[in-house]
């Protein structure tokens, strides 16, 4: 009974040891056959990916409020001569439009100039967090694609040197087919990743067009309301 539980421990020794270098083997095989870009842009995808997934829930999560609702609300109580309480309304919420009616309604006393002033500012320091690495999404389709086309290169290059070097057919065959593989995975990579990032930029910038746009006309209208509309006294 002692020696086959011991020839079971040692069996499975010998197979997660088999299977570790196995993996190892696997590994170094993959490096081998697609080579050292490929790698680099498994990386960037990573990184894209990251970018994505970081704007669309920070645009999401943080340009959700509706602006013409807000804006409804904030009219009834200006119009009723309740600026505090729009202040405490604005004050409800952490999102960038709240900092921005907030802003506004702040400087109702001080004069139209100073509204107008502080509306602006508030403005011009959201816009980059809205347009926020957006535009690398291109930078890294470019890297992307580069990436790729040097993997290609190496790919050929490691398949006419083998070809050079090895006389018999099969062998020959067998480099060919493997350089063609690598230059091939690594076009399919560099350009995907491209792909990628160009229609993930096109829906993000058409996203980011679209909250500026409405958050500019309700800006509008409220800049409008507390240094035209809003009554005297």
């Amino acid at each position: 009974m002692q020696s086959t539980l011991v020839q079971l421990l040692l069996l499975a020794q010998h197979t997660g040891g088999a299977e570790h270098q196995q993996e190892a083997v696997g590994l170094a095989g993959l490096y081998e056959k697609l080579g050292w870009p490929f790698f680099v842009n498994i990386f960037i995808s990573i990184i894209v990916l990251a970018t994505i997934a970081e704007r669309v829930i920070f645009l999401f999560t943080k340009f959700r409020v509706n602006n013409k609702e807000l804006l409804a609300q904030v009219r009834k109580l200006v119009q009723a001569g309740n600026i505090d309480r729009a202040v405490k309304l604005c004050e409800a919420g952490d999102f960038p439009v709240f900092r921005v009616f907030r802003a506004g309604l702040t400087q109702v006393n001080r004069g139209e100039e100073a509204v107008v002033t502080s509306i602006e500012e508030q403005m011009m320091d959201m816009a980059p967090m809205v347009e926020k690495r957006i535009n690398a999404l291109w930078s890294l389709a470019n890297i992307a694609t580069l990436f790729g086309l040097l993997g290609t290169i190496l790919g050929l290059i490691h398949t006419f040197g083998a070809l050079d070097r090895v006389t018999d057919p099969g062998q020959r065959q067998q480099a060919l087919a493997r350089g063609i593989s690598e230059a091939m995975n690594n076009t399919a990579l560099g350009l995907g990743i491209a792909v990628g990032c160009m229609v993930s930029h096109l829906l993000l910038s058409e996203w980011k067009k679209n909250i500026l746009a409405d958050l500019e006309l309700n800006v509008s209208k409220l800049q409008n309301l507390l240094t035209v509309g809003r009554p005297q006294g």
